[in-house]
């Protein structure tokens, strides 16, 4: 069986802590409060499963945290380099000045998706939604100016309305659109060893949700397929909210809540990290098998985790509030027993990093 070596165990830290890589066929919850080490101790985790197992995985990442998968530290033991060095890890930018760009495409959002891009209630827009439902463009020639000519001259008042609202919201202006470049879904498609999806650097807050939502619904589109996949969401609060707010939000949480309520039986197996387990949709925390806790002082958290995680014991959670950084309690299916371990190191560069307080040099 392999087993992933992230770090050792605080009660015998001559011992080494070893992960099931099995265990992550099921959905894993990773929190930890600001300043716990919760991205770096991910980010270990990560590495050892693209070095121990030929498991892909795909990285939602709205902070660039982990756009240096490619990047090893000077550190890494040679057999490690050579093994990393050797698998397919490939980053999508959204900031326009770096490239290749994080890209999908208008017309392969479904129905719903699209709703929710313009801002649409099947009910509340009833007309414009149902001109939607029927206008059915071209996805090889698909043009947006020339979609919104044709919508404004076809002499429909629920078409030319529908044009009006798509022309306000300036949603065909969007820099992820994808014309003739590759489109992400594609790259996801072929099951790289590490897809990383840069999500943090699109003008429009909107952008990033497509981007997610375009990526999910098609993973959910091909589950027949079975091929498995781990999909890792930081900062999952902002794409699973607990209240989601507005059709696109509520779009992209429901389709996390379908993969996460079915989604283990077609290997669609997600790791949601965040800081504030509070702020995550019930339907999908509830669902998630594997616990990875870092500090965590707010009362209300911890009382969500125990809630949550029964088979987590009560008083390790607890003690997660006096945990140093890089500290974790594993529980759940990828240990043999809940173990609160001290991480290692990290062998790839970290892409985000917190900004210093400038300190003057001030000599006496």
């Amino acid at each position: 069986m392999n087993t992933l070596p992230v770090g050792t165990r605080v009660d015998a830290p001559d011992s080494p802590m070893n992960l099931k890589a099995k265990g992550f066929n099921r959905h894993t919850f990773w929190c930890g409060q600001s300043g716990s080490g919760k991205t770096y101790a991910l980010g270990v985790v990560l590495e050892q499963l693209v070095l121990n197992t030929e498991l892909p995985i795909l990285i939602l990442d709205p902070n660039s945290d982990f756009t240096k998968m490619r990047e090893l530290r000077d550190t890494v033991r040679p057999e490690d380099r050579a093994a990393l060095e050797a698998k397919d890890i490939r980053v999508f930018h959204s900031s326009s000045d770096q490239e290749p760009r994080l890209h999908t495409r208008f017309t392969e959002l479904s129905m719903k998706a699209m709703a929710g891009v313009l801002k649409m209630d099947p009910i509340k827009d009833a007309e414009e939604f149902n001109a939607l439902l029927h206008t059915e463009p071209d996805r090889a020639t698909f043009n947006g100016q020339e979609f919104l000519r044709e919508l404004l001259l076809s002499g429909d008042p629920a078409r030319q309305k529908l044009a009006k609202r798509i022309d306000n919201l300036q949603v065909l202006n969007w820099d992820v659109w994808a014309l003739s470049e590759s489109n992400i879904t594609d790259t996801v498609a072929e099951r790289p060893d590490v897809t990383v999806a840069d999500l943090g650097g699109f003008e429009v807050a909107d952008e990033s949700k497509t981007a997610a939502l375009a990526i999910l619904e098609d993973l959910w589109k091909r589950r027949n397929e079975r091929r498995p996949i781990l999909i890792v969401i930081d900062e999952a609060h902002n794409l699973c909210p607990a209240e989601p707010n507005g059709p696109l939000e509520q779009a992209l949480t429901d389709q996390l809540i379908q993969i996460a309520a079915e989604g283990r039986k077609f290997g669609l197996w997600l790791l949601l990290s965040t800081q504030r387990p509070t702020k995550i949709h019930q339907n999908v925390l509830s669902q998630c098998d594997n616990l990875a806790l870092l500090r965590m002082n707010a009362p209300r958290d911890l009382q969500e985790i125990e809630s949550v995680f029964g088979f987590a014991p009560a008083e390790l959670i607890r003690r997660s509030s006096t945990f140093t950084q890089g500290q974790v309690l594993f529980a759940g299916g990828f240990v043999e027993e809940p173990t609160v371990a001290q991480m290692g190191l990290r062998l790839t560069a970290e892409g985000g990093a917190d900004v210093k307080v400038p300190i003057p040099d001030i000599t006496v």
